[in-house]
């Protein structure tokens, strides 16, 4: 095992971790919103300050302060981001709390989609995620993946109750003045399996049921795969300069347009084709924001 991989650099955590931990691992429609865990948080905060670069920044906080007062005036918000480690929620929540009191509270406002993976594969895996307030959803890939046709019947109805649980969650919590942070992707990207980068056509669901959104980019990354990438706490940690940034706040209706017209007529697929235009956008935001990175 490599010795900066999670199991091994922080190993001496996880008995504090499982101390702190009150999470339910096993999902069912009770139990889909799961507040964050302070206590937890701290831990986390404390790993993304040990392995960012002091000059890790958020940037554009301007954008996500207009983003936040639309919020609180009652819009529904949803920020999609991209996706490349574990770390990428933590490192949002991190550097938010330091870009100024309006995107501190931007991060106090912020609920995340996770899948279920995270809570129930592994309990540290469950513990780390704990820290964030989180909807928990089934994931379609989830679901594709079973192959006995009895087990499949009896899942594919679990995934539509915590699915349907995950809507009226998401439905309360906006409601209550929060935002919804989305993975578009699905997964993180690898960059062997480039079908990784692909938006999940489901996402377009949660933009058509949103007012504003606010695209984040990601530059660096503190956590890598390992040899294994199913093994999450083989995952390898690395310094490095992290830099995220955010877009200017979209109006989700006229965006939904706007892809239209940009994938062209006659397009089979609006969904997938919206979703397609998210990640155009995200990968251009990426592609300006890491030129002089590590300069």
């Amino acid at each position: 095992m490599d010795p900066n991989s999670l199991s091994v650099r922080y190993r001496p955590f996880f008995p504090e971790l499982k101390r702190l931990s009150r999470a339910e691992n096993i999902i069912t429609e009770n139990n889909v919103y799961q507040p964050a865990n302070e206590g937890i948080r701290k831990i986390m905060d404390m790993m993304c300050g040990e392995n960012m670069e002091e000059s890790s920044e958020f940037r554009n906080p301007g954008n996500a302060a207009e983003f936040l007062k639309l919020v609180k005036e009652g819009k529904r918000g949803i920020i999609l981001m991209e996706h490349y480690s574990n770390f990428d929620l933590p490192g949002i929540m991190y550097l938010l709390d330091r870009a100024g009191p309006e995107c501190a509270e931007l991060a106090s406002r912020i609920v995340a989609i996770a899948g279920m993976k995270l809570n129930e594969e592994n309990p540290m895996v469950s513990a780390f995620a704990e820290a964030y307030s989180r909807i928990i959803i089934y994931p379609s890939r989830s679901l594709s993946s079973i192959t006995d046709p009895e087990l499949f019947k009896k899942e594919e109805h679990r995934s539509r109750v915590i699915n349907l649980a995950s809507m009226r969650a998401l439905d309360r919590i906006r409601k209550a003045g929060n935002a919804v942070l989305v993975f578009p992707s699905g997964t993180r990207y690898r960059p062997d399996k480039p079908e990784t980068k692909r938006g999940v056509r489901e996402i377009d669901s949660y933009i058509r049921l949103s007012d504003v959104m606010l695209l984040v980019s990601i530059n660096g990354s503190c956590l890598r795969f390992s040899d294994d990438p199913s093994d999450m706490l083989g995952d390898v940690l690395y310094r490095d300069r992290i830099i995220m940034t955010a877009s200017p706040v979209i109006e989700c209706s006229a965006f939904r347009e706007e892809a239209l017209k940009w994938v062209g007529e006659g397009v089979e697929d609006k969904k997938q084709a919206v979703v397609d235009y998210v990640m155009n956008r995200l990968e251009a935001m990426h592609v300006e924001n890491e030129k002089g990175r590590l300069g």
